[in-house]
């Protein structure tokens, strides 16, 4: 594969990842939908800094989004999700669809970031067997 192929499916993937952090998980607590607070409470989170939650997926998606600070973005992302995977193991929720839901996401973000990144693709190289 070319590696300007890698690049812009790279990118596809970075963005449907920043459009799904920042739509579907962001968007809700910045704008205090009350499903934000909801699903928080049915989490065992009562009274939680939702606001705070939703301002550090943001800022991380955005982080992640801009190339010069991308991997700091996917780091600091990855802890919000070590978060929300804790959280799902403690509120005793399902392995497939939800406490591992953490990880698929972690995954289509690096895997996004290591195709548009040849930097990251040295570093982390991914060798085929001829």
């Amino acid at each position: 594969m070319s590696q300007k192929l890698m690049t812009r499916i790279g990118w596809v993937l970075s963005a449907i990842f920043g459009l799904f952090m920042l739509g579907a998980s962001a968007l809700p607590k910045l704008s205090g939908m009350p499903i934000a607070d909801e699903t928080m409470v049915s989490l065992g989170w009562q009274d939680s800094p939702v606001l705070l939650i939703g301002t550090l997926e943001l800022v991380c998606t955005l982080l992640y989004l801009i190339p010069a600070t991308s991997v700091l973005g996917a780091v600091l992302m990855m802890a919000i999700l070590g978060g929300a995977m804790a959280t799902q193991i403690r509120a005793d929720m399902p392995l497939f669809s939800n406490i591992l839901f953490s990880i698929y996401l972690g995954l289509f973000m690096w895997g996004g970031l290591w195709l548009r990144s040849a930097r990251l693709r040295a570093l982390f190289p991914f060798v085929q067997s001829r």
